[in-house]
């Protein structure tokens, strides 16, 4: 599909734009930022595409782009994109934006059956389109001006097939009565939000620090905070600064060598040593931290059977022998069928199958297709 593409560099190109795009049913969406080269990261491109044309809006040279605000707010028009979390979150972020009006096409094919749902397999396998995916392009800075053809290439085959990929997908959904499913996962993608961490407990989520005991935990919450704002004073991405594995193996070795520690190097110990050092002082003269656990869904008036451990995991194997089995049934992968916590929790309380129905975890369309299914199961367990 040889659409013709502008590249929008000034608010009346803009505000143009706004005006072509305003009639539309339908607009292919995707972004690109700089999270590997600049931190916190940059959006630096906003691709928008309709049936006639492609926009490549450089959110870095143009000052305002509000007149975009009542197109992404006008449930009327569909928005598509493919895995649209990040998009979402990133034009909440850094444009305050809400999107109404989503279809996310990776969610679509995952409704059809289709277990390999990356965007240029889906295009090839579905549409015999191909397009490159360059490997370095996808690492690319696209905060650095002027952007090469290649780059706005790129950047325009994410959006240039959306639409049909849509349309192919929608024909499908139908075919099989499952298009109110993804239109409530689809919905469930509008409320998402931008949301910043607590920098108080930020360090909990590194990967590899659920494996750290307490006193661990208390040496790597300031080393992750020291690595942060070296980060901030950089504008490098944290781990471009002083690997995770580095904090990692600090917070477990907090006596150790750092001429000798994995991943520093010469540079690194000349550069960050004395403030390593400083946040290892610090953390081993703290308390111990522990992680604290919640329950997503609060039973408070609830009788909760105690069980002992081998009849929960028996339950549990039959549950999920129920959703494998649905699964199989449908042509659609399990997970879909029903949450896995949800599972975990009734395995441990088996009757409250109502209380659990109305856990925000629990889709209208999972309610209303093997709510009737499970209950009769857990009835017999």
């Amino acid at each position: 599909m040889n659409l013709p593409v502008e590249v929008i560099t000034q608010s009346g190109q803009l505000y143009a734009a706004v005006q072509e795009i305003g009639g539309s049913k339908a607009i292919a969406v995707d972004t690109e930022a700089n999270s590997r080269h600049r931190y916190p990261e940059q959006l630096c491109l906003i691709q928008l595409a309709t049936l006639d044309k492609i926009f490549v809006i450089d959110t870095i040279k143009l000052k305002e782009i509000g007149p975009l605000k009542d197109i992404f707010l006008d449930a009327s028009i569909i928005k598509v994109f493919h895995t649209a979390d990040y998009d979402i979150r990133s034009l909440n972020r850094h444009f305050g934006f809400q999107i109404h009006g989503v279809f996310d096409t990776a969610i679509a094919a995952r409704f059809t059956g289709i277990s390999k749902f990356g965007l240029a397999t889906l295009l090839e396998d579905l549409l015999k389109i191909t397009i490159e995916k360059s490997q370095l392009l996808q690492k690319a800075d696209w905060g650095k001006r002027p952007l090469s053809s290649e780059a706005l290439e790129y950047a325009a085959n994410d959006v240039r097939h959306l639409l049909s990929l849509k349309d192919f997908l929608d024909k499908r959904l139908r075919e099989l009565g499952r298009t109110t499913w993804v239109t409530q996962e689809c919905s469930r993608l509008e409320e998402l939000r931008y949301e910043p961490g607590d920098p108080e407990t930020a360090f909990l989520s590194l990967k590899g620090a659920n494996k750290l005991n307490g006193s661990s935990l208390a040496v790597l919450k300031p080393l992750f905070m020291f690595r942060e704002k070296e980060a901030l004073k950089q504008n490098r991405p944290p781990y471009f600064v002083i690997p995770h594995s580095t904090l990692l193996y600090l917070a477990a070795n907090p006596k150790a060598d750092l001429s000798k520690t994995p991943g520093l190097g010469k540079t690194g110990l000349e550069r960050f040593g004395q403030g390593l050092q400083r946040a290892l002082t610090e953390g081993l003269a703290g308390p111990p931290i522990y992680r604290g656990t919640t329950e997503k869904l609060t039973r408070e008036d609830t009788e909760l059977p105690k069980l002992d451990r081998a009849e929960q995991d028996q339950r549990l194997k039959h549950l999920k022998a129920w959703r494998e089995s649905m699964g199989k049934l449908l042509s659609l992968d399990q997970s879909l069928i029903w949450p896995r916590v949800s599972l975990e929790r009734l395995a441990c309380a088996p009757d409250t199958l109502d209380i659990e129905l109305t856990s925000g975890d629990i889709r209208r369309w999972q309610h209303d297709n093997f709510a009737s299914s499970l209950s009769i199961l857990l009835e017999s367990l």
